[in-house]
């Protein structure tokens, strides 16, 4: 299995590692209340990770920013999910979602990782999206900024295409709607071009620039308990798509990771009514028509 772990792989492992260490603490200072509890976890069949997990904090009431590094034999089903054979592979990556407290402020994903197989395929993927659950379209504006200028400072007009991709990929069929209001999202990129490992550590840097200031200006921000009802129905949406067409949860399960970890993106709490709908005139009604595509860039904010 040695051989599987390339320079390539060793510098994403030393990414992955360098940024959970300073988004865990940034985002602890932040929180005031909690810190964050590490579990470091072996694979039976190659491989482990470190799970980092905030839970009950004054700001954040769930969150986890997870690092893994995983080898072994890739079963037939899911070298066919990923376009390749079965055979040997090495796998890492950084995983991240944010489940605040406050309706004021947003959900948010992240994922960068790198995948190489014994048939030398190799290829780097990752993204970041947000989910809001009131409308702060501001904020919405500038989280996709801060994603526009890391995408092209990396791959020079590549943001709109991994926008669309990201618009199309964390989107509900069933709902004809997206979970939130989108970010950027690639994968299969090259492995040998330099670029596309730039582009994940651009991205993994650019979650606090993109997160924290929204954080910041709406963490103290009052809420009502209609704002807490719609944003615990919204995070359903946030299970339903999880659990039904997230690949990465797909992938953790049949290699045979860490269950805990798996699922360390659920929220919390959550709610699930029966047929609710959006009072007409409300800021939820408003929030509503944001879960569809929307050039942000375009938007005043």
């Amino acid at each position: 299995m040695s051989k599987l772990i390339s320079p390539s792989f060793e510098a994403m492992e030393a990414l992955i590692l360098r940024l959970q260490s300073t988004i865990c603490a940034e985002l602890a200072e932040v929180d005031g209340g909690a810190e964050f509890v590490a579990h470091p976890w072996r694979r039976e069949t190659g491989g482990g990770g470190l799970t980092r997990v905030i839970q009950q904090g004054k700001v954040f009431e769930k969150g986890g920013v997870n690092t893994s590094s995983v080898y072994g034999e890739l079963p037939p089903g899911l070298a066919e999910q990923l376009g390749t054979t079965p055979g040997a592979f090495a796998a890492c990556g950084l995983s991240i979602v944010i489940h605040p407290r406050s309706p004021r402020i947003p959900t948010i994903h992240l994922n960068i990782r790198y995948f190489q197989l014994e048939n030398g395929q190799s290829w780097y993927a990752g993204g970041m999206d947000l989910t809001p659950y009131y409308p702060h379209p501001e904020d919405f504006v500038h989280f996709h900024r801060v994603l526009h200028q890391a995408c092209e400072a990396a791959l020079p007009g590549s943001y709109q295409k991994f926008k669309a991709q990201c618009d199309r990929y964390f989107y509900l069929p069933h709902r004809g709607e997206m979970r939130g209001v989108g970010g950027v999202f690639y994968d299969h990129l090259d492995g040998a071009n330099p670029s596309h490992f730039e582009l994940n550590r651009r991205i993994g840097e650019a979650f606090l620039p993109a997160y924290l200031p929204i954080v910041l200006r709406r963490k103290d921000e009052p809420f009502t308990d209609q704002d807490r009802e719609f944003q615990l129905i919204r995070r359903g949406r946030y299970v339903e798509f999880n659990l039904l067409y997230d690949r990465g949860t797909a992938f953790g399960l049949q290699s045979g990771g860490r269950v805990e970890s798996i699922f360390i993106s659920l929220p919390l709490e959550v709610k699930f009514p029966y047929n609710w709908q959006a009072p007409p005139g409300s800021p939820y009604a408003e929030m509503t028509r944001y879960y569809q595509p929307r050039d942000w860039l375009d938007e005043t904010g």
